[in-house]
């Protein structure tokens, strides 16, 4: 067992190197041994569209002039035709006797029947070896396959005193170098970027990954009124930008909006102010409504709530498997309120703001008591300069 971990470490260390650029798909690593257990093969998933890790593997292991008894995949192999063949069947045709493998792939394509398609053939097949980190490692792939929507975190940067902005709304450089570059780091690994049309207006942000190395993410505005300002950066081009509008938006504007390159207009319905309502805690106590208050009484989530559900179901289409968003207090309760969060990443500065009608990150009303507090199963605690991150998955949407 402790070879088993330690050559299925080794394929989870082998998928990570892809982090960021094989969605839709998991990220996969492989491993092969030899009946002595030496190492004869390595591969990992690079790119969707791309072989998988156990042709890479296998493709490296004809290269060392070597054969294989045993494969050590971070996910099950699939068994259906896709951009590429099944990779059950290319361990088959190689001889493997083995296959280890840390979880089942969800994918309905998927989803035990690759393990089948090996065992008919005669291949001894183990599930589970280090299966929680596996889980971590594909948690956006794995919770967008199950839930069938994006996988959605929230991220913000608070002073140590939970404030977001000082009482005039200066929200910059609340924490250090170090953070803003992991926060660039989330991006990358995130499909999309989400803010609304105040932080646009505000701050006018490209909402890139220039400080890492990677691809940008598909950048996502919530503006139910289309007043995004034409020479905003986000419409400069480096990445597709989808602008969220509803149905009042002036229809020459979004004419407009629809000629720039690499822009899509996204027209969502609104919710009615009973619709909106809910809680933080997705529902448990229907008395309490997050989504009155905010940043100023002219927030897209007051006048105009563009329909969330609907646009995860759009996004989801587009196989788009995660949004990092970034909206700032009334954004972050609306998701919250809407059952739709489940990560959060919070960086803490040690500083203090101080003042009342300086913004927390979850704006609203709040919940009444605090035993109905929503939890977090925290996995991530790291210092980033002088400051700390602290994540964690919502426990009732884990």
């Amino acid at each position: 067992m402790q070879d088993e971990v330690f050559y299925m470490r080794r394929a989870l260390e082998l998928a990570r190197l892809a982090e960021g650029e094989t969605s839709p798909n998991p990220m996969v690593g492989c491993v092969l041994t030899d009946e002595a257990g030496n190492i004869v093969g390595e591969g990992y998933h690079h790119k969707a569209g791309q072989p998988h890790a156990e042709v890479n593997a296998l493709a490296d292991m004809r290269k060392r002039k070597l054969t294989a008894q045993t494969a050590y995949v971070s996910l099950e192999p699939c068994s259906h035709f896709g951009r590429t063949g099944p990779c059950c069947d290319a361990l088959i045709q190689a001889g493997i006797k083995k296959v280890v493998a840390a979880l089942e792939d969800p994918n309905p394509k998927v989803s035990g029947q690759g393990f089948a398609r090996l065992r008919a053939a005669g291949v001894e097949v183990k599930v589970g070896v280090c299966e929680a980190e596996a889980r971590q490692l594909n948690e956006r792939f794995l919770g967008w396959m199950t839930r069938q929507r994006p996988f959605v975190a929230l991220k913000y940067a608070m002073t140590l005193d939970g404030k977001i902005t000082t009482r005039t709304r200066d929200s910059h450089y609340v924490t250090g170098a170090e953070a803003h570059k992991y926060s660039h780091y989330l991006r990358k690994i995130y499909d999309c970027i989400l803010v609304g049309i105040h932080t646009v207006q505000d701050d006018d942000p490209e909402l890139t990954t220039r400080l890492v190395e990677g691809k940008n993410p598909v950048r996502i505005i919530l503006d139910s009124r289309a007043r995004i300002s034409l020479t905003a950066q986000v419409l400069q081009g480096g990445a597709k930008t989808i602008i969220a509008v509803g149905p009042q938006a002036p229809a020459e504007k979004v004419a407009l909006l629809r000629q720039m390159p690499e822009v899509e207009v996204l027209e969502l319905p609104e919710v009615k102010d009973d619709q909106a309502a809910g809680t933080l805690n997705g529902g448990r106590n229907n008395s309490v409504d997050i989504l009155h208050g905010g940043r100023n009484n002219s927030a897209d989530i007051l006048h105009g709530r563009l329909d969330l559900k609907v646009l995860m179901e759009e996004l989801n289409q587009r196989k788009l498997t995660s949004i990092l968003v970034e909206g700032g207090s009334q954004i972050h309760g609306s998701f919250l309120a809407a059952g739709l969060v489940d990560r959060v990443y919070a960086f803490i500065a040690p500083k203090l703001v101080g003042g009342q009608a300086a913004l927390s990150p979850i704006g609203g009303l709040g919940l009444a008591l605090m035993r109905e507090a929503l939890p977090l199963q925290v996995d991530v605690f790291k210092q980033l300069g002088e400051d700390y991150l602290i994540s964690g998955v919502v426990k009732t949407q884990a």
